[in-house]
This record gives structure tokens, sequence and C-alpha cells, in this order.
């Protein structure tokens, strides 16, 4: 065997054995008794219940629900983000630069969070139907019931508000790539701007296309947080949530098979069907991709969907905002909150001098980036063993890497959990590090290994989209020049696929921020609380606890809006196929 394909075969097994250890290992501890039946002579192997899944009319109908809420969400998701991508890359007009940074905000508040504002806005006796009734479009006896009878549009629209800057991140770097030059042939030979879409960018987009809708499908059949907080029961997710609390049951883990295997093959599927179709530029472009100025009257044009869309992705937000500064039971029966106070804020109580508030933010700030490193690194080997490494059981690895995407969060916490267990089991005095539960506790490392692994997909898919767009000649170019494969993916790779490795980046960082189940489960004691475990937390106080929640969910906000805008300011020049500003 040549050294090189030693070395990368090398690669490819420790890059296995990292997703086999910490990715299949936690989804075996968890997912196991699924398969066990247990009785009086012992325990024996069974598929009964992964049968009476599909069997029992209820948990069947979670699953045609679930699947119905990803697909719905990812369409609304594809229907906002590559109209939005489009104008975005191809024009320029006033307002242009602030909408598409505004775009990303619902990245900065996870939809929990969310909740607390939203419940006050679309209450049946909150703003928007206050609004309504005193406009007279809506009898004050019988309110729209936005959580109630429309839970169904209320999980899909909330979804697709909160899921969209994934595809529109993805097929923004996918366009701004393309080279002018084939699309101004197909125009001179007379094609349609229809026809120049359909068969010549969609082609060479769909890379960017179909790595943003697989992440926005599986994420949104796994999602739990938002049907939870429209009361939504009959999906699987919540289904699992549930059931995985009744000690002994086989139900639920045996659920967690079924979603694990029809989100696989949907994944393969889509691999296998549209993903398959990629196509590189036979040459990239030196500069960007032309854009035409508009004028004001179409600029105004343009500017409309990019402000829609932004209002309705910062209503989460903005009910966030009021109820962070509105006094306790002030905010009902009324459009916005009828007394205000900072002292949320800046109480005793208060987001800023409660001993929760700053620990928590150090935290999620050393968890998020040690992870976001971590993916940057273990995503983009993955991604290059896969698309240009050409290594025997390539697609297995790639098939691994986005599988956390399919596995709800709390089946990987749980499955941590079991793993601490586990291994501390291995010692008489086992070190702290490796304890999540017990006496005095360090769950640290465990939570960057969970976070790095749950946000690992975004980092492959979109490596693999750029290195899917970026053509191979110039990596030959360079070894037959004399430098080495590791110099030439540091000198020539990299800064070609670099907006795909910031896109990616940016989302691990974002969504690790934001983690929710992983934090909830594995943080137990309140000097290593993230962020969301601190948030969960004061909103379980009585009385503020709800609006001293929000205000710390604010400072979440502001935060990552900060990183967000930091990223944008420091690589728009260099890199505008993100932002294009």
């Amino acid at each position: 065997m040549k050294p090189a394909t030693f070395s990368k075969y090398a690669i490819y097994l420790g890059c296995l054995a990292v997703l086999v250890v910490f990715l299949i290992g936690p989804i075996a501890l968890t997912v196991k008794d699924a398969f066990i039946e247990r009785g009086e002579a012992g325990s024996s192997f069974t598929l009964a219940y992964v049968f009476d899944v599909v069997r029992d009319p209820v948990m069947r109908d979670g699953l045609v629900n679930s699947l119905l809420i990803a697909a719905v969400t990812t369409a609304l998701c594809l229907a906002i983000a590559l109209p939005l991508a489009s104008i975005a890359t191809r024009y320029n007009f006033p307002g242009k630069a602030i909408f598409s940074a505004l775009l990303l905000i619902p990245l900065i508040l996870p939809p929990f969070v969310g909740a607390i504002g939203l419940r006050a806005l679309l209450g049946r006796m909150g703003s928007l139907n206050t609004l309504a009734i005193d406009a007279g479009l809506v009898d004050p006896h019988d309110p729209l019931d936005f959580l109630g009878g429309a839970r169904f549009w209320g999980v899909v629209i909330t979804e697709a508000l909160h899921l969209y800057p994934i595809i529109y991140l993805n097929v923004t770097a996918a366009l701004a790539n393309l080279d002018p030059a084939m699309e101004q042939a197909a125009d001179n030979l007379g094609a349609s701007r229809w026809t120049r879409f359909r068969r010549v960018v969609l082609p060479l987009i769909l890379p960017g296309v179909f790595a943003g809708s697989t992440i926005v499908f599986i994420w949104s059949f796994t999602e739990l947080g938002t049907p939870l907080m429209f009361d939504y029961t009959t999906v699987a997710p919540v289904q699992i949530f549930w059931g995985i609390q009744e000690i002994g049951s086989p139900r639920p883990f045996a659920l967690v098979v079924v979603v694990l295997a029809i989100s696989a093959a949907l994944y393969m599927l889509g691999k296998f069907t549209l993903g398959r179709r990629s196509y590189a530029a036979t040459t990239r472009a030196s500069t960007q991709s032309l854009t035409t100025d508009l004028p004001w009257g179409k600029g105004l044009i343009a500017l409309t969907p990019f402000a829609l869309i932004t209002f309705l992705a910062v209503l989460p937000h903005i009910g966030v905002v009021l109820a962070s500064v509105a006094e306790p039971g002030t905010w009902y029966r009324s459009v916005w909150p009828e007394k205000l106070t900072l002292e949320h804020y800046v109480g005793e109580q208060g987001a800023l001098a409660h001993p929760l508030a700053s620990g928590s933010i150090r935290n999620s700030l050393i968890l998020s980036v040690l992870a976001m490193s971590v993916d940057i690194v273990l995503g983009l080997t993955i991604a290059y063993l896969v698309v240009r490494g050409r290594v025997f059981g390539g697609r297995v690895l790639d098939a691994l890497a986005m599988l956390p995407l399919a596995v709800p969060g709390l089946v990987m916490a749980f499955g941590y959990v079991a793993m601490s267990q586990t291994v501390s089991g291995w010692f008489d005095d086992p070190p702290r590090w490796l304890q999540v539960v017990g006496e005095n506790p360090n769950p640290m490392v465990f939570l960057v290994i969970a976070y790095a692994v749950r946000r690992l997909p975004y980092v492959v898919r979109s490596a693999s989209a750029g290195l899917e767009q970026t053509p191979v000649d110039l990596e030959e170019a360079s070894l037959i020049l004399g430098e080495s494969k590791l110099g030439t993916i540091r000198k020539v790779v990299m800064p070609l696929i670099m907006a795909n490795l910031i896109a990616g980046g940016l989302l691990a960082f974002s969504f690790a921020m934001l983690e929710v189940s992983d934090s909830l489960i594995l943080a137990q004691t309140p000097q290593h609380f993230p962020i969301t475990k601190a948030i969960y937390e004061l909103f379980q106080r009585l009385g503020d606890g709800p609006n001293v929640a929000s205000a710390m969910g604010v400072w979440g906000m502001v935060l990552l809006a900060l990183t967000l805008i930091g990223a944008s300011l420091m690589l728009g020049k260099k890199l505008g196929a993100i932002f294009r500003i």
C-alpha cells in the first residue's frame, strides 16, 4: 500500500472511531432496550417492540405528523430562502446589507425561549387577538386559538421561520461561487431567464440546496421544543420525550429506533437521487458574480420580501424583549405590556445581578468555541475524505456524520449520562470530569463532546457543498508543483471553501450556544449551567421568573447578534459569499 493511501485510510479509521465511540456508543446505550425482552427466564433479542410502534395507531399518527411537519417546513423554507438568496446574489439595492444580515436573526433565539414571547403574542388574549378584537375582525368571545386548534400550522410556521437561514446560507454561498460566464453563455444562446435558472443555475447550486434541505428536513422531523411549545403531543419526538421517562418501558426506545431508521432512509434516498446530481464548475470565477444596481423604485420592490420575512422572524424576539420589561401580570388582554420595568435586568434578582447569569454566559462561550473548533477540524476532514479522498466506505462515514440530526437531543443526552456512568464504573475513584451525576460532578467534557457531535453535520454539509463546487484541477496543479497534500489543503482548498467553512462554523457555534436538550440534562449543578439551562431554571421561579428568564434570553440574543455582526463585518469584504455585504 502506498504511503499516501495508508495515511488516508489511517485518518479515515480515526474519524470513524471518533464517531463510533461518541455517536454510536451513546445511541446504543439508549436504544438497546428496544430489542431486549426481559422475562423470568432471562433476556432475549426481539423485534416485537419495534413492530408494535407501526401497529400502534397513536405512535403511527405521531410518525405521520412528524413527516408532514418536516415536508411542509422544508417546502416553506425553500420558498423563503431560494428567492431571497437569488435576489441578494444578483442585485444591489438600498438596505440590502442590513436586511441580509437581519435574515439571520432566527439563529440567535431557540424556540423554547421564544415560546415566552409567542404565548404573549399568540395567546387567546394575547397581542394579536387583542389587536384583531379592537379592529372588529374577531369575536371577543371566540378569539383565534393559535396555540390550540391550529397547532400543526403553528409548529410548521414557527419552525420555518427558525430554520430558513440554514438553506439561505447554503444557497447564497452556492450562488456566489458560480461563474457568471456560464449563465451569460446560456443567455447568448437565447435561453430565457427561467430556462437559465432551470438548466444552468439550479444544477450547479444543487449541492447547496441539498445541504440545507437535508438539515432542515431531518431537524424539523426530530424537533422537540416547538411541538412542546404548542402542546402538540401527537408527534414522534414528544412521544419519545414523555415515554423515555417511563422507567423500564421499551416503547419509547423502540420509537427511537423507528425514527432513526426513517431519518436514515430519507437521507440516503435523497443522497442517492438528488444529492448525487452535483456538479463542479469547470472554471471558478476569479471575481464575484456580477450584480445589477437597481433604481430606487425597483430596489424598494426587491427589499419588500426581505422586510416582510424579517418582520415575521423577529416577532418571537419582540415578544421576549417585551416580556423582559413587563411587570408581572400586566401583559394580558392588551397589545403590549401596560407597565414597564427594568428590574428584571438590573434588580437584585435580575438577569445581571443573578449569580447564574455571568457564569452561564462564560460557560456557554467556552463550550461553544471548543465545540466549534472540534467541528471545523473533524468536519473538514470528513468532507474531504468523502468528496476528494474517495475512500472505500466513504458513504458510511458521511451517513454517520449526518446521523446526529436524526437523533432527538434527549436520546443523545441520556446516552452521554449512561456513558459517563459506564466509564466511571471502570475506576474505584473516578475523576470529576468523567461524572455527569453524583455528589460533585463536572460535565464540561461531556458537554463539549455533546455539542460538537450534535453540530458536526452543519460543518460537514457546508464543507462538502464547497468541495463539490470547487474544481480539483487547482489541487492537482499544486501537487504537481511539489506542494504536500496537507499544504495543498491549507493553501488551496481551505481559501476556496472558506465561505462554506465559515457558514458551517457559524451555525455550529450559534446552535451550540442555544443547545437545549444536552444542557438541561447534562448540567446538574449551577456552576456548570450554560445559558439555556440558566434560562430554564429562572423560568421555573414563581412570580417574575418568566420575565427574568426573558431578560436572560435577551442577553443571549445580544451576545449572539454581536457574534454574527462581527463575523459579517470581518469577512464580508473577503468572503462576501455568506452575507454579500
